[in-house]
């Protein structure tokens, strides 16, 4: 589903890679953790995935798609195949709950009939169906990132890139968010998490690949976030 061939990049030509030569293969339905200190590269791995930016060196495909050979047009297009939640949620503050989940179907031009279907159950698989008509000023952060969930998935994308999904919520809640994502990848979806919790990936076992300075430096089934110090 996602491949990394010697990946490299740098920002500059004189600096410090972000990263250097990184191989990594994900298989479609795996949950993986993607762990590691600030400024170990995860980000940039992340905004490579999304073309967000082009690798100095080395292949990535994901589903079938070598990303660094998309043209601009197909750039769009090919992001609606993943689905993305990140750490400030990032939703229309001037729309509520329903239109925030039914935006992500309209710019693909969905029919208004399987929108008024599809956001509904959406918002029923992340626990929110009464919260329909809220706006999202009125939510708690779980709450709000429940909503980014179900935009992120209300077009049933296959992978899912969650960048720091727990980082702005309480301890409850960010369980609550982790306890959702095994659903939707119980329900077949290749799930991705960049993380800072400790705690949820020891207490998880999943497949935990970690980062430091642009080089994955471990790579374990049923892993744990360990300092590499």
């Amino acid at each position: 589903m996602i491949t990394l061939e010697h990946v490299s990049k740098s920002y500059t030509n004189d600096g410090m890679p972000a990263l250097n030569d990184v191989s990594l293969q994900i298989d479609k339905g795996e949950f993986v953790f993607i762990v590691g200190d600030s400024g170990s590269g995860k980000s940039t791995m992340i905004k490579l995935l999304l073309r967000e930016l082009t690798p100095s060196d080395g292949r990535i495909t994901v589903n079938g798609v070598d990303v660094a050979r998309l043209k601009r047009r197909q750039i769009p297009k090919y992001r609606r195949n993943i689905g993305c939640v990140f750490q400030d949620f990032r939703l229309l503050k001037d729309r509520n709950v329903y239109e925030n989940v039914a935006f992500a179907q309209r710019v693909i031009e969905i029919p208004t009939k399987k929108i008024k279907k599809n956001v509904p159950a959406m918002l029923s698989l992340v626990g929110l169906p009464e919260k329909y008509k809220s706006k999202t000023r009125q939510l708690s952060g779980g709450e709000q990132q429940r909503v980014a969930l179900a935009r992120a998935l209300v077009n049933n994308p296959p992978i899912l890139l969650a960048d720091e999904p727990t980082g702005n919520l309480d301890p409850r809640n960010s369980w609550e968010i982790m306890r959702l994502l095994e659903e939707i990848n119980r329900r077949g979806t290749t799930v991705v998490v960049v993380t800072h919790n400790r705690e949820i990936v020891n207490a998880m076992r999943k497949r935990v690949v970690t980062v430091k300075k642009g080089v994955i430096v471990s790579d374990e089934e049923k892993g744990e976030y360990i300092d590499e110090d």
